[in-house]
């Protein structure tokens, strides 16, 4: 267990008041055939849905340095099996989800560079230009990803019908997923920071671990990452598009901080944080999604 063991694992988390502890709280073009023909090898669940683009592709704000990858439609097994190590109740029961659009999602978290250029201040306690950011609540990543759309729009650069937003849950665990039926969406130790490797107890800069298949870095470890939906229980069977419940009290976060152990960093695992919550091990991926 990590640093912050007098700290509930699971649910909504309190922040801590120590400095050393967490606040609780390959690209590249290839073709549609190629690149389920490789899932299928793999063994991979991932089924692309007719006519739906190759992952991969990019979009790039260059005065950011804020690349997007493109991520297709398709079908998941969202949560996990009964027999995972380490599962909470919460990722159950197992749900087939159809994404039915694509979508880009950063390749990294959301760096303090890129937060400062947008929001003109940096609450991070890490201070570092390549970190992530973090002690961000959700509404002050929804308000980034507000900014952001209102930028680009006014710069003439945002794709039609197209808006800046955080993920919803199902889009991020599709996307760390990567076709990936396991714990991780590869070897841990060689894509994530967590508590075993984190020297120093702090957040590290993006982009220094493996990415997962699909080119996103980061998304286990180094810090959660709020998604768009409020924590509620699954449904079980057959989902398309699902945003989570209409309301609630508590904001999901995924993916698992610097501070954290491994089981909390699976791409199955659920946490779920006050909407005002700001934490040390907290930020944000921006997605680029279809507007609604």
């Amino acid at each position: 267990m990590g640093p912050a063991s007098s700290l509930p694992r699971r649910g909504c988390r309190a922040e801590s008041t120590s400095t050393a502890l967490p606040d609780r709280s390959r690209s590249g073009n290839r073709s549609s055939a190629r690149w389920f023909a490789a899932l299928i090898i793999a063994g991979a669940a991932w089924v692309p849905l007719q006519g739906a683009a190759p992952a991969g592709e990019k979009h790039v704000i260059s005065d950011l340095d804020l690349t997007l990858v493109a991520l297709p439609a398709g079908s998941f097994q969202q949560g996990s099996p009964a027999t995972e190590r380490g599962r909470d109740p919460g990722e159950g029961p197992q749900m087939q989800t159809t994404l039915s659009k694509p979508f880009w999602l950063g390749a990294t978290e959301v760096t303090q560079k890129q937060w400062q250029a947008v929001m003109s201040d940096n609450p991070s306690q890490f201070k570092d230009d390549q970190n992530p950011v973090e002690k961000v609540s959700w509404q002050e990543a929804v308000d980034f990803c507000q900014k952001l759309t209102e930028r680009e729009r006014a710069a003439g650069r945002l794709p039609d019908g197209y808006v800046y937003a955080l993920p919803t849950e199902a889009q991020w665990e599709y996307a760390c997923r990567a076709g990936t039926t396991g714990e991780y969406a590869g070897k841990l130790a060689d894509m994530a920071w967590y508590f075993k490797n984190t020297e120093g107890l702090t957040t590290k800069t993006v982009k220094q671990k493996e990415p997962n298949a699909w080119g996103l870095y980061d998304m286990h470890g180094n810090v959660w990452e709020w998604c768009a939906d409020w924590y509620g229980k699954y449904s079980g069977g057959k989902v398309t598009d699902p945003k989570g419940p209409a309301e609630g009290s508590i904001r999901v976060a995924r993916g698992g901080g610097w501070g954290d152990n491994a089981t909390d960093c699976r791409s199955a695992f659920r946490v779920a944080f006050k909407a005002v919550q700001r934490g040390n091990s907290i930020g944000l991926r921006v997605a680029l999604v279809p507007a609604s």
